[in-house]
């Protein structure tokens, strides 16, 4: 008999190690570390979530219910690991002879809820008590100190997100930012644009991988997107410095660099298949006739652009290529908006075209 208690201790034990492990892993470790636990319990939840918003047929219902997939997953979370918390506990007061199944489920929720209301006087069972209710204290306090971090990362990311709409427009489009740029007259102030997205781009790295689910909260408007809005500005980028006819701005090539590691890492985290050191000819999702029809769009606005078109379109490939792969595939994992050269990448079933205003007018 003492086998079979020793047995359940041990299994209750090792139930409140994983869970903690786990919990460490996606709340305290500031580093992207995989937790098995918190990927099950988001992967299902996505299926959930997934099922109810295929059923819509226009993106922006489909979106209301995926608004509500980061935070309902991150609720869920937090009660499968305060749930097995309970349950080891609660095999561990059994296998120490505190009562039946269920006067040791009663001893383990008092403690876990610092409620006190069952309470068993023996020495072990104080000992389990003690550390149990510390447990749970101390999942309250991660979790009151976690979630103010991670919006105020939120709204860090959807700022940046909202002012890029002034430039680039909405959808968002690295060919209409460099074109108003030009309209204004004020393309040297593109300088500081890019100073302000790879300052971006570091501070969503470090955010999204230290706090995964943030991938998943939707910006505040359904049209808008983090994923959109880095490639809008990854390509003007790419355009800038691979087509434009206009003195070189070192700038706008450490800011691709800043982001392409950004979606990648992210990219890693969530398995996304991307080449972490592509060739410049290595294929694109952008077609050759898609880069044409943007560069006469920029002839016709009157930018300058440089006269070799084919050496312009070797050069923006190889810059695009640094981040293609992470980008298409983040797009498709959020299930981002429509944008030209981002979410609009998918092939035919994956991906259903929004019903959405173009606000691209000048």
């Amino acid at each position: 008999m003492w086998a079979l208690h020793l047995t359940e201790f041990l299994a209750g034990l090792t139930i409140v190690v994983l869970t903690i492990r786990s919990a460490v892993r996606t709340l305290v470790v500031p580093r992207a570390l995989q937790a098995t636990l918190s990927r099950v319990v988001f992967v299902v939840m996505r299926k959930l979530f997934r099922l109810r918003a295929n059923e819509r047929h226009d993106y922006r219902r489909r979106d209301s219910v995926m608004a509500f997939y980061a935070p309902v997953s991150l609720l869920t979370l937090l009660l499968t690991w305060l749930s097995m918390i309970l349950v080891g506990y609660t095999l561990m007061f059994h296998a120490i002879g505190a009562g039946d199944l269920g006067m040791a489920f009663a001893i383990s929720g008092s403690s876990l809820l610092t409620l006190g209301f069952a309470v068993d006087t023996g020495l072990p069972e104080l000992a389990l008590t003690f550390t149990e209710a510390a447990i749970g204290l101390v999942f309250l306090a991660l979790v009151i100190s976690y979630l103010p971090s991670l919006y105020a990362s939120f709204q860090r990311r959807e700022r940046g997100v909202a002012e890029l709409e002034v430039r680039a427009g909405q959808p968002p489009t690295g060919v209409y930012l460099i074109e108003l740029a030009w309209v204004v007259g004020r393309l040297e102030t593109l300088r500081d644009l890019w100073m302000q997205w790879e300052h971006w781009f570091t501070d969503v790295d470090e955010s999204h991988t230290s706090y995964p689910p943030l991938a998943f909260f939707r910006s505040p408007h359904a049209d808008q997107s983090w994923v959109t809005a880095s490639g809008a500005v990854l390509d003007a980028a790419s355009l800038f410095a691979s087509t434009i006819d206009v003195p070189r701005i070192p700038e706008a090539e450490f800011m691709i660099r800043s982001g392409y590691l950004c979606l990648r890492h992210i990219a890693d985290f969530f398995q996304i298949p991307v080449d972490h050191d592509p060739k410049p000819d290595d294929p694109i999702s952008l077609a050759r006739e898609e880069y044409d029809v943007a560069y006469d769009r920029l002839v016709r606005t009157g930018v300058p652009v440089r006269s070799d078109r084919d050496q312009a379109w070797r050069d923006f490939a190889g810059w695009r290529v640094n981040y293609d792969a992470a980008l298409v595939g983040l797009a498709k994992l959020t299930m981002a908006p429509w944008a030209p050269w981002s979410s609009d990448r998918y092939e035919e079933g994956d991906y259903t075209p929004p019903l959405l205003p173009r606000r691209n007018r000048r």
